[in-house]
């Protein structure tokens, strides 16, 4: 009797694990290609949160035109899809023709459209431009087990101020009001 238990016990380990490995594995095993649909799907549905499961918990997101890399996925999520999702609420990001796949990598050509509604894009003091762009970029990615690990995304940062309609370098803040004078 406990031989027949313990060979049911064994049957329904196999029944629930297995699956679950074999779903496990096929994620950690996804092409990048699948990697960045999924990804570029939850860009687009302006879910910054679900765009970040796609990175690897050290991801460096490296962004050209800013020139100083994002380490870490809380960091990419914050200072840069959270931030244009939240710039141009109405965001979309396509990729254009097809994409180069080697082994764990892909490179991409996309344009990026939508209007600066949402916060201001640099200069605060302007406030969001109400300007629409179309953006035409590449990026690089490299993914391991299911992950993104680096992403580089190349663009002109100066046809991307224009477009939004910022000048080339922001004016500075105005100064604080100076106290009234004291009555005598």
């Amino acid at each position: 009797m406990k031989i027949a238990s313990l060979q049911r016990l064994a049957q329904f380990a196999r029944m629930a694990v297995v699956p679950a490995l074999m779903v496990a594995a096929s994620a950690a095993h996804a092409g990048p290609q699948e990697i960045v649909k999924k990804y570029m799907a939850a860009w687009n549905a302006h879910n910054y949160n679900e765009a970040a499961l796609s990175f690897d918990y050290d991801v460096e997101y490296f962004d050209a035109s800013v020139g100083t890399p994002q380490f870490g996925i809380v960091t990419a999520r914050d200072n840069v899809i959270k931030f244009f999702v939240q710039a141009f609420p109405d965001a979309k990001w396509t990729m254009e023709g097809k994409p180069l796949v080697q082994g764990d990598s892909i490179a991409f050509r996309w344009v990026f459209t939508g209007k600066n509604t949402g916060i201001p894009v640099d200069c605060p003091d302007m406030g969001p431009t109400g300007k629409a762009i179309d953006l035409h970029g590449v990026s690089m990615i490299h993914t391991k087990n299911g992950r993104i690990t680096y992403q580089g995304d190349f663009y002109d940062a100066l046809t991307f101020r224009n477009q939004v309609g910022l000048p080339a370098v922001c004016p500075p803040p105005a100064a604080p009001a100076a106290p009234a004078p004291a009555a005598s």
